[in-house]
């Protein structure tokens, strides 16, 4: 069972910069998707971004230009870089983690619990 931890949320001035951390409770050496989704009041979770298996990263219209995901090998952290915030950019964001079970081939989401970010003045 993976564990996602995420860190780095908080509150922000609008136009200025977080960096979000998600850290996996063990070596994730192969996965079908690894990203960020975000989750406002009152609205569904959305993807912000994401990575693929083949090295593609996909982002939100919304985020393209202000948001940078990475991830430096295996063993490294997630990241989400985001710059020029922005108060419609206030919500909860969760790290996930889309891997496929080698025995079943069972594709299984995992969660973190989530970081806050509030982006106001």
């Amino acid at each position: 069972q993976v564990q996602l931890v995420e860190s780095g949320g908080g509150l922000v001035q609008p136009g200025g910069s977080l960096r979000l951390s998600c850290v996996a409770s063990e070596t994730i050496l192969s996965f079908n998707a690894m990203g960020w989704y975000r989750q406002a009041p009152g609205k569904q979770r959305e993807l912000v971004a994401a990575l693929s298996s083949g090295g593609i990263i996909n982002y939100a219209d919304s985020v393209k230009g202000r948001f940078t995901l990475s991830r430096g090998n295996v063993e490294s952290p997630l990241f989400l870089q985001m710059n020029s915030l922005k108060p419609e950019d206030t919500a909860v964001y969760y790290c996930n983690a889309r891997i496929r079970s080698p025995s079943s081939g069972a594709l299984t989401d995992y969660w973190g619990q989530g970081t806050q970010v509030t982006v106001s003045s």
